[in-house]
């Protein structure tokens, strides 16, 4: 019972919209990150963590008109650089819309896999590679394509798309199962 109750205390407490984040990801198991107002879990692969994201549902709906799901749902490791929805409103009007269609799916295909890196590219390997890159880090991504990972201010790390486009990123390290999502403020084109 008292358990019970434990939990439900818990519950509140991260749902409480007056709780900062940083005292909610306190109260949680260890490990645990909060993106778009929900828990996500470190036992949990990329796809079981981003559907409960308020803040992913486009990125979501994207990975399944894709085909992708089974893919990021596998063993990995994956460092997944997540668009949030207003990094995806953001793009020209009717974008999104068109690539979800069905004969847009290679397009699709392309743009989301130059999200994904393989391996475990944790922020601290990030930066760590930037350093030893002498100020830029380039990654490869599982399209193919390339991004480049600099500093911006002594903590931030942009990332530089093939196209000139600059994401920030928003949150980091959100452990996976299968690898890592690191949450940034614009779609990245190859």
């Amino acid at each position: 019972m008292k358990k019970n109750l434990l939990s439900l205390a818990l519950m509140a407490l991260l749902g409480a919209a007056s709780v900062s984040t940083a005292s909610a990801q306190a109260s949680m198991t260890p490990g645990t990150v909060q993106v778009g107002g929900q828990a996500m879990y470190p036992n949990k692969n990329i796809v079981e963590n981003a559907v409960n994201s308020a803040d992913h549902k486009t990125l979501v709906a994207a990975v399944k008109a894709a085909g992708l799901v089974e893919t990021l749902q596998g063993k990995g490791p994956f460092t997944v650089f997540a668009p949030t929805d207003a990094a995806f409103t953001a793009l020209p009007a009717g974008t999104v819309e068109t690539l979800v269609k069905p004969e847009n799916k290679p397009t699709l295909t392309k743009i989301l896999t130059y999200h994904v890196v393989a391996g475990n590219m944790t922020a601290d390997k990030i930066m760590a590679a930037i350093k030893g890159g002498k100020g830029t880090a380039t990654l490869k991504t599982v399209s193919g394509g390339t991004l480049k990972a600099m500093m911006n201010g002594p903590k931030n790390v942009v990332l530089v798309d093939e196209k000139g486009g600059v994401s920030t990123i928003s949150t980091y390290d959100v452990i996976q199962s299968n690898g890592v999502i690191h949450v940034i403020d614009k779609v990245l084109m190859p």
